[in-house]
């Protein structure tokens, strides 16, 4: 299989761990280096390992699977499902969870096969993702877990940025803080583990905001690509270890509004087009079913995306100084989601550059 392909730079990557985890220790925080983003793929995870990352988590048991050669703990991202409590004592060492009763599946499953599973109680502080969120609630569920056979309930985490947007800031992580605090006054004892989030928390760390408790952090994206809050580049770190290259299949001029009447696209939507005369443009083998259009962003000098179908990615190449055949593969630099829709694609070829 030949394009698109995406080439994976596993030294920056490992530059990005090297550098960030190196922060984050400075300040007593350990990192949990997620594989989401490339599925759980082990050579590139052994970039984070030669990093220094201090866990491996992810949200899929089965590319916690994958990982199963390294051996760091393991921690399970996404709050498990019931059915699949058989397999997340199987895999995971450390499990973010929120409901009482898939602790007790999962301390069922513990004590079936004989292991301690470390759980980290989510709490909600704003941003309406996962997370126990009125005090009460909080109180009831940590202690059912801390009586449970074959789990440790470990300590409280957040996440924030990935639902609604809520920024981490020193007063709802302090509220974390706090809560901790009146955790570990009703259990009578320490809980080891306050984690703070993902790498949007690392504005924070940066900028001296951070609360000193919290002591473990969740990051994926800002090992990968370089990125922090909001998608802005983290300085010092590489913001390109991912590049994905598309093959041209047509290269024809054309006008840029469409003859006829215009209907739904194959989405559903209904396109709205600029006339700007006769163009020249460019077709790629690449799609919706790789990654969105809007999700990529050509490096060279003069192309604009003009949309994509399901398997074509349309693009007018009449600005575009360099000399443009059909065969001639074109180079994009994708986000977040759509380097997690790449990394994914059964039809996108991956290239680990060692």
């Amino acid at each position: 299989m030949g394009y698109p392909e995406i080439r994976v730079d596993r030294n920056k990557i490992e530059t990005n761990t090297r550098t960030t985890v190196a922060r984050c220790h400075q300040q007593g925080i350990q990192v949990a280096g997620v594989t989401k983003l490339f599925g759980g793929n082990p050579e590139i995870a052994a970039a984070y390992v030669a990093g220094g990352v201090d866990l491996l988590a992810d949200s899929r048991i089965d590319n916690l699977k994958r990982l199963s050669g390294f051996s760091l703990p393991k921690m399970l991202l996404r709050i498990p499902m019931i059915s699949e409590a058989e397999a997340v004592v199987q895999t995971a060492d450390m499990v973010l969870i929120s409901e009482p009763e898939t602790a007790t599946a999962l301390s069922t499953q513990a004590m079936a096969q004989d292991k301690l599973i470390q759980l980290i109680l989510m709490v909600d502080v704003g941003d309406l993702r996962e997370g126990l969120y009125e005090t009460k609630e909080i109180q009831e569920a940590a202690s059912i877990m801390d009586g449970l056979p074959g789990i440790q309930l470990a300590g409280i985490g957040t996440n924030l940025t990935c639902y609604g947007g809520v920024r981490p800031s020193r007063e709802n992580l302090t509220q974390l803080v706090n809560i901790k605090a009146t955790l570990e006054k009703l259990l009578k004892r320490h809980l080891p583990v306050l984690s703070g989030g993902n790498g949007g928390t690392l504005s924070l760390l940066e900028a001296g905001e951070i609360p000193g408790e919290i002591n473990q952090l969740r990051l994926g994206s800002s090992l990968a690509m370089g990125i922090g809050l909001n998608d802005e580049p983290i300085p010092g770190l590489h913001q390109d270890a991912f590049l994905l290259l598309a093959e041209i299949v047509e290269l024809r001029r054309k006008p840029s509004i469409p003859k006829g009447v215009i209907g739904l696209d194959a989405f559903g939507n209904r396109p709205v087009f600029e006339d700007r005369g006769n163009r020249m443009r460019a077709i790629c083998a690449l799609g919706r079913q790789d990654v969105h259009p809007n999700e990529i962003c050509p490096l060279q000098e003069g192309i604009q995306i003009l949309g994509a179908s399901s398997d074509h990615l349309i693009l007018d190449v009449e600005d575009c100084p360099g000399f443009l055949q059909v065969g001639s593969r074109l180079a994009f630099l994708p986000t977040y989601g759509g380097c997690l829709s790449l990394m994914t694609s059964p039809y996108v070829k991956k290239i680990i550059m060692m």
